[in-house]
């Protein structure tokens, strides 16, 4: 049986509809699965959020946020163009890795229902005015790195972290590993991507 937590029962209620929303996306939830994970009746919940829709899409744009508001503010760092590529590359490995559903879930859901979601994926529109973007048009200026546009070198810097983890159980049976394997793999890679990305931008 459950330890009845002592938070408000509204926060209760969202830690729970994240963990259930992060294994099972919209479709495979239900009201009674977010009851029963915060140990609470569904009346209860239906007070607080009214409806599944609008409990998911608070929880959606909270992931979103982690997702992606740390990375901003990393690229808008006062802190040199190749060190913001490692730390941004660091930063997203640590996020995948304590969070190995969250990338499945923002895709499929973005895929599901991108007419609903979207409008919250404006304030990605940010990346474009960060401090790492007027840094990558100097760079290119004085020819220090290839013409590249950011929104080839941001899904770079993020997208090769995340297919690691995307892959992850399809790479553990193909290569027969355990968790701890995998886990010095990934680690291993993550270093790897870091050197292709720098040699990619800096040998041209």
């Amino acid at each position: 049986m459950k330890c009845i937590s002592s938070k408000p029962s509204e926060e209760r209620i969202k830690e729970a509809a994240r963990k259930v929303f992060l294994k099972k996306g919209f479709d495979g939830t239900t009201s009674r699965d977010i009851a029963e994970e915060a140990d609470m009746n569904i009346a209860l919940t239906n007070y607080y959020f009214r409806s599944k829709e609008k409990l998911f899409l608070e929880i959606f744009k909270d992931l979103l946020n982690l997702y992606f508001q740390n990375t901003i503010d990393i690229l808008n760092k006062d802190i040199d163009f190749k060190s913001k590529i490692f730390e941004t590359i660091d930063h997203t490995y640590e996020m995948v890795s304590n969070e190995p559903d969250l990338c499945n879930f923002i895709v499929n859901e973005v895929h599901r229902a991108p007419e609903r979601l979207i409008p919250d994926l404006n304030f990605l529109r940010q990346i474009r005015r960060t401090k790492f973007g007027e840094q990558l048009k100097e760079e290119i200026e004085k020819g220090n790195v290839r013409p590249i546009g950011i929104e080839n070198i941001v899904p770079m810097l993020c997208g090769y972290i995340q297919f690691i983890f995307l892959g992850k159980n399809m790479h553990m049976k193909i290569f027969e590993t355990n968790e701890e394997q995998f886990d010095a793999y990934a680690k291993d890679h993550k270093e790897r991507i870091k050197e292709m990305i720098v040699c990619y931008l800096y040998n041209h």
